[in-house]
């Protein structure tokens, strides 16, 4: 590519809800470069109200990719589609949402352009010589790295929930629909089996209960159910709790979950640096622990030192007689 002919900045992410919060990220970038947001929709259909609910969000632009190839998610189709729409117009910033097949493609397509790619980036900034400066967590969460893009188009990966969606608007934009030749895949999709949850993920979950190494036995969860029942909550736990003792299916954690819930309650949980880097955008955290030096102490915004098989039935008592429940 000409290097002159880099222009703007594109966002994409095969999860909906990731890319309008790209959109959040790249419109603050596209207003300091004085250039265009575009957004890519890559699918076998894809409807008008997803183009137009990109434009309320702030694409000046959105290109749509529709081949019947493309129905389903495979990585090499999905990057030919990609790769069309960044050589039709080159991005002078490419960002893709950091979720599973994202990290799966976005390598794959800075290999192609023959450039590099910031991977979960917690923030990112132009400098004053226009280039792409990116920050994330390094060494477990301990500490964050500050990363320049030294090749256009610079790339970043951006995981969920980094960035607040920005509201809609009544806005203009263009729609660009384009051709693209998609490759035989190698991976055919025979059969598709629904997860079952229980309830909302937890990741949406605006309040969490979750537990630690505290825990004595696994049927002792129950004190975390019942206050997480009366809160409207979510029940999650630490690595080991999951990974180890096989008591929950799922972590929270830099290995796990990240949540950014707008209350955690950390019941008997140290506060390793692992699971810290998974709670850290929490808006209040609340740590009940024994131990009084304990980690979790020193990023909770209220700690309470005592024996969780005291202070949380208390507390679900507590909040049930103020909630009326």
């Amino acid at each position: 590519m000409n290097g002159s002919s880099f222009r703007g900045v594109m966002v994409y992410s095969e999860n909906p809800s990731l890319l309008l919060e790209l959109l959040a990220a790249g419109r603050g970038l596209a207003d300091k470069l004085g250039a265009p947001l575009s957004a890519v929709l890559i699918g076998g259909e894809v409807g008008g109200e997803r183009r137009e609910e990109a434009i309320r969000h702030g694409a000046d632009r959105v290109y749509v990719l529709e081949n019947p190839r493309l129905a389903d998610f495979n990585v090499e189709t999905y990057k030919a589609a990609l790769l069309r729409v960044v050589e039709a117009e080159p991005p002078e910033v490419l960002l893709i949402g950091g979720t599973k097949r994202g990290k799966e493609l976005a390598p794959r397509v800075a290999a192609a352009l023959e450039t590099g790619c910031m991977t979960d980036c917690i923030s990112l900034e132009v400098d004053e010589e226009g280039r792409l400066v990116g920050r994330r967590l390094t060494y477990g969460g301990s500490t964050v790295a500050e990363e320049v893009c030294l090749r256009k188009p610079q790339m970043a990966t951006i995981p969920p929930r980094v960035y607040e969606r920005p509201e809609p608007a009544e806005r203009r934009g263009e729609v660009v629909a384009l051709e693209v030749e998609v490759p035989e895949p190698r991976v055919r999709v025979v059969e598709r089996k629904e997860k079952r949850r229980a309830g909302f993920r937890i990741e949406d979950a605006p309040v969490i209960v979750a537990g630690g190494r505290g825990i004595k036995k696994r049927e002792d969860l129950k004190l975390l159910e019942e206050l997480a029942e009366v809160l409207g909550a979510r029940v999650g736990c630490t690595r080991p709790l999951a990974a180890d003792y096989h008591w929950l299916e799922e972590w929270i954690g830099l290995s796990g979950h990240k949540v950014k819930p707008d209350l955690y309650i950390a019941c008997g949980i140290s506060g390793t640096i692992q699971h810290v880097a998974g709670i850290r955008d929490a808006k209040v955290i609340v740590a009940i622990n024994s131990d009084e030096e304990a980690p979790i102490f020193n990023i909770a915004d209220y700690g309470i030192v005592g024996d969780l098989y005291k202070v949380v039935p208390a507390l679900t008592k507590a909040l049930k007689e103020k909630l009326g429940k």
